[in-house]
This record gives structure tokens, C-alpha cells and sequence, in this order.
């Protein structure tokens, strides 16, 4: 009996050690560490980009990376910091309590919004419909790519080790261009770089700011398998095989969120807290990805842990401290950028102290007195492609819509499911079974369905519609020599009077010597 209870107070305890060792405060960050840092995040995120433009969208590297052009003399202003720098501007015009809706007037007046969903946002704003609506579904159709990942690195320097402060402020303000997987992104990428100021191991910082993301999203469950299969002991080119396998398929544009991000998790874990050998496994993940970016935010975090000490002093030489620039893409720049990369950094420690006292930390002197936070788990944030007939048609069920998207500028990309105002544009995930609009009623009356359908310029689809298992159409549609074409369908329902019916429209892609596209569909009406 002695012996039991000596065993149950050992363990007690040890119980009692273990929660005072998990709950013991990190240690304080200088404030000229935290400067230090900062200015690390802004240049790292700018030589990762660099480094990785000749492999954006384009074929991997089989070689390793390690200097710029001799004749760059600074950094050119670019989407990767370019909305983060907005972003700033927003912070100092409006305060740290600014809502979304404030950054999108700041995203206005800066004129951003080049690319991806963050062009669409832009679009959007100027056509009156505000953030968080121009991130959302409803609107963004590529709110499941990669914009708001790579501009969340700001959220992650503004709270540094408090990994949930930096996920909360990008989940609000990653709602200007994203939504579930996109604002997903920013989390992760967000709390990586939060985890970077205080977490000395990789691997911990990645299993942290996972946590971050509800298990039920795809982009968690991404990351999970990165987790699972490199703690298994799986080696960098096969857990990125892994990620390309696996979501690529569910995601095939080259700028989507949740492969990318597996990518970005990867890098970080093999990484080791090496810049050159991070930013190398992203330019060497896999063919046609968005390397630049990922190789920008996970060297993000490397240079969180270790500040200007870990990036190539020759590189950061040459950037001379200063981006510059007067547009991005086809879009001006308003006002043109020509700013000092250590002033940025400045104004980012600023803003950070100022977050970090709302939040309860001490400052004392030189010191910042960090409070130890456990990881929380935010709520799930989802969306499924088939609630879009939400927003454009309820009575009707979508099934086995696909993703898709602009990516890069690549051509040949043959759909991608979204809603445009009143119209549903739909592109199958799975190319055999095709996309299918369903709806079960019974007539009482109603005599005629009637669907009107578009098709884009030298495009193709099948149009399929069975009542109950009566195939009443099969005819293919074929877009216009430019433009977008449309054809009105009309089916008679008379035959079925006082029946109740099953009806299936289905969009079929796999046609001999055409090149399949969106099916686009502006009215379903049973009268």
C-alpha cells in the first residue's frame, strides 16, 4: 500500500511539473530582437520571391538557388508585400482596431488587387460590393486560391508569439480577397510567423499553426498529412509527391491555397530553420506551383526565429534597401512605391508594440514580456461548391462541381465553377461523371422547363436533360467565334402532368475534337 501511494505521488508530481514547464512564459523579446526580426520578414519574404520568380507556374528546379541577378539593385514592388505594405498604411490610418471594410477603402485608394482574388476583389470594390463580400463565394470566384497566404506574413509580425492574436487578424482581414481554404491560408501562414518569434524548433512551428485551422477544413487536413507522413519519417520529395497526389487533383490551378500551403508546411519542416535550404525546397517541390510565394512565406518564418543574421548578407546588399515601383500588372500604382525597407520595418515594430500593449504585454525598457498562449483552434470556416445554388437558385442541387481557376496566366485551364451576378458558371471535378443540376417536384400545372445556357468562344459542352429516366435532350453546345454564345432550351412537361419527377441537367465535358469549357446558366424555370 506504501508503495502504491509513493507511485501515485510521484506522479502527481510529475503532473504537476509537466503543466508548470507547458505553461512557463517565453522567454522576453528584445526590442531590438523584434526589430531585428521584423526587418527579416520583410526582406526574407522579398529574396524568397526573387529567388523563386524563374519557377513560378513553370517547371520545378533541379538546382540549388542561392544569388540574384548582378544587376538588381533593388527590390521591385511586387503583390507578395505590396498588399502587406497596404495593409500597414491601413493600420497607421485607421488604427489596430480597423475593420475589414477600412482596409478595403485603404486597398482602394493604393489601388491594389493585380492578380488572382485579389484582382477580383478590386473589381468587386469598385463595382460597390465591399469586404468582407468580395472575399466571399458569392462573389470572389477564386476565393480559394493563394492571395490571402501570401500576404498574411504582416499579421504573423504584428503578434509576435501570440499565434492566435495573429490568426484572429488574419481571418478577419484575409476576408477582403479569400474565404475557408483562402483565408485558411492566412492563418496558417500568419501563425507560422508568429510561432517564429518565440518556437525554436520547425517542426513545432508547423504543428502549432496548424492547430490553428479546424480539423473538418481541407486545408488542416492537408496540412495533417504533411504532419503525418514527414513525422513518419517520409522525406521532403516524398511528402511534397504526396501533396501534389492528393489535393492538386481536388485544386488543379497552380495558385490554389491548400496544396501550396502543404508545400509552405513542408518547406518549413525540412527547412530547419536554414533560409537557402527552405526557400530551395520550394523552388524544387513540384513542377507548375506557386514557388515564389511559398518560398517567400516559409522563408517568412526562418527569418522570425533567427532575424537579418540568417539571410545572405550579399542579397539583402543588393536590395538596397529600397523597393520601388509604379505598377503591378497593368494596374498603377496609386501612390507609385519607393520606400526604404528598414522604415517599413520601423513602422511595422510600431504598430506591433502598439498591438502588443492592447493585448496585455509588458514592455518594460528594452524588453517585450511575452505571455505564453496555448494554441486555440478557431471555428470551422467552410465552403462547399455545391451551396452556390444558395445564392443564384435554391430549388436546384448542384452536384460534382469542380474547382478550377486562373493560375499564373496559364492558358488551357478548361473551367471552373463559380457564381458571375445572376449567372452559375459550373465545370465538372470529376470529367466523366460531368456536372449535374437536380430537382424534384411534382407538376401541378406547370407545363415547360425552360434553361437558358452559355458557352464561351471555341469552347464546347453536352447538354443533357432526363425527366425521371426519359432522356427529353442531348445536343452539344458550341461557343461563338468570340464572345460568349447562349441558347434557350425549352423541354414540354405535359406528359408528366400531376407527376412527380425527377429532373437532371448534366453538363458533359469529354467530347471528341473539342475543347470543353464552363456551361453557364442563366435561367431554370418550371412554369
Amino acid at each position: 500500500m506504501q508503495q502504491t501511494r509513493t507511485i501515485i505521488l510521484f506522479l502527481i508530481v510529475c503532473c504537476i511539473a509537466c503543466r508548470a514547464k507547458a505553461q512557463k512564459p517565453p522567454e522576453p523579446l528584445l526590442l531590438s530582437a523584434y526589430q531585428d526580426r521584423v526587418k527579416a520578414v520583410w526582406a526574407a519574404q522579398i529574396l524568397g520571391a526573387m529567388l523563386g520568380w524563374p519557377f513560378e507556374h513553370k517547371a520545378a528546379s533541379v538546382s540549388w538557388i542561392d544569388h540574384l541577378s548582378d544587376t538588381i539593385t533593388h527590390a521591385p514592388v511586387d503583390d507578395d508585400w505590396y498588399y502587406e505594405m497596404v495593409a500597414l498604411r491601413a493600420f497607421e490610418q485607421y488604427g489596430i482596431d480597423m475593420s475589414v471594410q477600412q482596409l478595403g477603402k485603404q486597398w482602394l485608394q493604393n489601388a491594389a488587387g493585380s492578380w488572382g482574388s485579389s484582382e477580383q476583389a478590386r473589381l468587386l470594390m469598385l463595382r460597390g460590393i465591399m469586404p468582407p463580400d468580395c472575399g466571399h463565394p458569392r462573389y470572389n470566384k477564386l476565393w480559394h486560391t493563394i492571395g490571402p497566404q501570401f500576404s498574411s506574413e504582416l499579421y504573423g509580425m504584428l503578434a509576435p508569439g501570440l499565434p492566435n492574436v495573429a490568426g484572429s487578424l488574419a481571418r478577419k482581414y484575409t476576408h477582403i480577397n479569400g474565404y475557408a481554404e483562402g483565408a485558411d491560408g492566412g492563418v496558417f501562414v500568419a501563425g507560422l510567423v508568429s510561432l517564429g518569434f518565440t518556437e525554436k524548433d520547425t517542426r513545432t512551428i508547423v504543428r502549432k499553426a496548424a492547430q490553428l485551422i479546424h480539423p473538418a477544413s481541407p486545408y488542416r487536413q492537408c496540412l495533417d498529412m504533411v504532419i503525418r507522413l514527414a513525422a513518419a519519417g517520409k522525406s521532403a520529395p516524398e511528402v511534397f509527391s504526396a501533396i501534389e497526389k492528393r489535393w492538386r487533383i481536388e485544386y488543379p490551378a497552380s495558385n490554389n491555397a491548400v496544396a501550396n500551403g502543404g508545400i509552405v508546411a513542408a518547406c518549413v519542416w525540412f527547412g530547419n530553420g536554414s533560409f537557402l535550404k527552405t526557400v530551395n525546397l520550394a523552388f524544387q517541390a513540384a513542377d507548375f506551383t506557386d514557388a515564389d510565394c511559398n518560398a517567400a512565406s516559409a522563408g517568412a518564418v526562418v527569418a522570425a526565429m533567427h532575424g537579418m543574421s540568417a539571410l545572405p548578407a550579399g542579397m539583402v546588399r543588393q536590395l538596397g534597401d529600397r523597393i520601388i515601383g509604379r505598377q503591378l500588372g497593368g494596374v498603377i500604382l496609386t501612390p507609385a512605391v519607393n520606400e526604404s525597407i528598414a522604415q517599413l520595418a520601423a513602422r511595422t515594430t510600431a504598430i506591433g508594440l502598439q498591438l502588443l500593449k492592447n493585448k496585455g504585454m509588458v514592455i518594460a525598457g528594452s524588453r517585450i514580456k511575452l505571455i505564453a498562449e496555448p494554441v486555440h483552434t478557431q471555428p470551422a470556416e467552410l465552403f462547399r461548391l455545391e451551396a452556390l445554388t444558395r445564392f443564384w437558385n435554391p430549388e436546384w442541387k448542384l452536384r460534382n462541381p469542380g474547382f478550377g481557376g486562373a493560375g499564373g496566366g496559364m492558358p488551357g485551364l478548361r473551367g471552373i465553377t463559380y457564381l458571375e451576378d445572376s449567372v452559375l458558371a459550373t465545370y465538372p471535378r470529376d470529367e466523366v461523371k460531368g456536372v449535374l443540376l437536380t430537382r424534384t417536384i411534382t407538376l401541378n400545372g406547370q407545363k415547360e422547363l425552360r434553361l437558358s445556357v452559355g458557352v464561351d468562344s471555341m469552347r464546347a459542352w453536352r447538354c443533357m436533360v432526363f425527366i425521371n429516366n426519359y432522356k427529353k435532350f442531348d445536343q452539344l453546345m458550341e461557343g461563338p467565334a468570340s464572345g460568349r454564345g447562349w441558347k434557350t432550351i425549352k423541354i414540354d412537361l405535359t406528359e408528366f402532368a400531376h407527376q412527380q419527377v425527377t429532373i437532371r441537367i448534366y453538363q458533359r465535358v469529354l467530347i471528341p475534337g473539342k475543347v470543353s469549357g464552363n456551361a453557364y446558366w442563366k435561367d431554370l424555370v418550371i412554369q
